[in-house]
């Protein structure tokens, strides 16, 4: 798969992310899920670290995976206070939250330890 297209698939999905994070959500109704928010934040940079690694990785031309794991799960962390900075600066209907932080750091743990076992799995192959 050619490398703009993770580029590019990252890219959207860093604006999504952008996107839910700083819109006004005031309005929909999901209150009644206890800790959704967190587990969204989860979920986006979970997503997020993968598409960065592919992209990364295609980009690199490392011997082990090592260096593009750490751009991808730095870029996902920065990127996640980037975005919570950016809630408390410049929207007024929300607020930046250490707690989203630490959901947006535990997705992008996730995405690297999944990155870490499918390729250690594919070299076991």
């Amino acid at each position: 798969m050619p490398k703009q297209i993770y580029f590019f698939t990252a890219l959207f999905w860093a604006g999504v992310i952008a996107f839910f994070c700083l819109v006004q959500l005031n309005n929909v109704p999901l209150e009644e899920v206890s800790n959704l928010d967190k587990l969204v934040h989860v979920f986006f940079h979970f997503v997020l670290t993968v598409l960065c690694f592919l992209f990364f990785q295609k980009n690199t031309n490392a011997v082990n995976s090592l260096k593009p794991i750490m751009i991808s799960f730095l870029f996902s962390v920065f990127f996640g206070i980037g975005i919570e900075i950016a809630q408390e600066l410049f929207t007024t209907t929300r607020h930046a939250d250490v707690f989203d932080v630490l959901a947006n750091f535990s997705g992008a743990v996730l995405g690297v330890v999944t990155i870490i076992l499918l390729d250690l799995k594919t070299k076991i192959r």
